[in-house]
């Protein structure tokens, strides 16, 4: 039976018994879930832009952007409003329909969140939609970026709780949880997600797709990024996640959290088209355009462009409405 339904109750064994499923069942199953929730052949474009680079006094051993690896990622101050909006305008040309904005800290300070309002409130107007991902928020910091007009924010688990600590020391599990409830009470919707091929074992994958959606809401939008290894960082050298298995997790996903757009985000540079095609079937329906995720290689966009038209799949569009951007979606195929 497919496993369609919105649960919130999920045990790991149940998981782990989806993960075991032949392939072709599995991407049965989540396809057709896929279908009765969502335009199997449309995709939702997002694009993101780091407004403030390096310099995170976090130990994440996957990030380039931590102050303690050398892997040539220079510390940038943030990004001016002006500078901010000529990107957000060039993405929305482009085909974004929303924008995400990404800052290197660990904790922002409340005149670094007065300041991201700011830009916010600048790209709102575009007519796009917003989400930004700023590191840890307190909820006085979460209603600011509320009131200046933010849809999402990005927080993502990373990794399964038990495997946590093996990839970060400088927080806690359950300080992705705290800043998530903060998010969700301020009425922001939650883009949460995690990474994968970092060493982790299957029953690990199962157990970050466990908390996920097992959390209070399921996150409207779960970004699944493949590990990108940066050389200076921890993880460089790590195994390579076998393709078929990163397919297995989309699916999986798809299966667990039916109404959430699920994002192919990082890796996709590395993945041939064919296997972002199985994603897709599988039940991915969200990309980032751009040549790059905050530091790191993204397809770029005329080749994003040409795989689309060859699969028939076209962008969703945000319909806006007295200055307003809905979360209704329209389908609109580009020329």
């Amino acid at each position: 039976m497919v496993a369609a339904a919105i649960r919130h109750d999920w045990t790991r064994e149940e998981i782990s018994a989806l993960f075991a499923l032949p392939f072709n069942e599995l991407l049965h199953r989540a396809h057709t879930v896929h279908r009765e929730h969502h335009d199997p052949n449309a995709i939702q474009i997002s694009t993101l832009l780091s407004i403030k680079t390096g310099g995170c006094p976090e130990d994440c051993a996957y990030c380039p952007q931590a102050a303690r690896y050398d892997t040539g990622v220079q510390a940038q101050k943030l990004m001016s409003v002006d500078a901010v909006l000529e990107r957000a305008q060039a993405a929305k040309d482009a085909g974004a329909s929303r924008f995400c904005m990404g800052a290197a800290w660990r904790s922002p300070k409340d005149r670094d969140v007065a300041k991201v309002a700011e830009i916010v409130s600048a790209v709102k107007a575009l007519g796009m939609e917003t989400c930004a991902t700023l590191g840890m928020l307190s909820g006085e910091q979460a209603d600011t970026l509320k009131s200046a007009g933010l849809d999402f924010y990005n927080h993502n688990l990373d990794t399964a709780p038990e495997f946590y600590g093996e990839i970060i020391h400088t927080r806690q599990f359950q300080d992705r949880l705290d800043t998530l409830a903060h998010v969700r009470e301020a009425g922001l919707k939650t883009c949460c997600g995690g990474i994968v091929g970092m060493g982790e074992t299957r029953d690990q994958r199962a157990g970050l797709l466990q908390a996920l959606v097992n959390l209070p809401e399921h996150p409207q939008s779960v970004p699944i990024n493949q590990l990108v290894q940066v050389q200076g960082t921890p993880l460089n050298g790590t195994q390579a996640l076998d393709p078929f298995e990163f397919v297995r997790t989309i699916a999986v996903a798809r299966l667990l959290m039916p109404a959430s757009v699920v994002r192919l985000t990082a890796g996709r540079e590395q993945m041939d088209d064919a296997v972002q095609a199985l994603c897709f079937f599988a039940g991915a329906n969200s990309i980032f355009y751009g040549e790059k995720l905050l530091v790191t290689k993204n397809p770029d966009v005329e080749h994003d462009r040409s795989l689309l038209a060859r699969l028939d799949m076209y962008p969703l569009e945000i319909v806006e409405q007295s200055n307003t951007v809905h979360a209704d979606i329209l389908e609109s195929r580009v020329a």
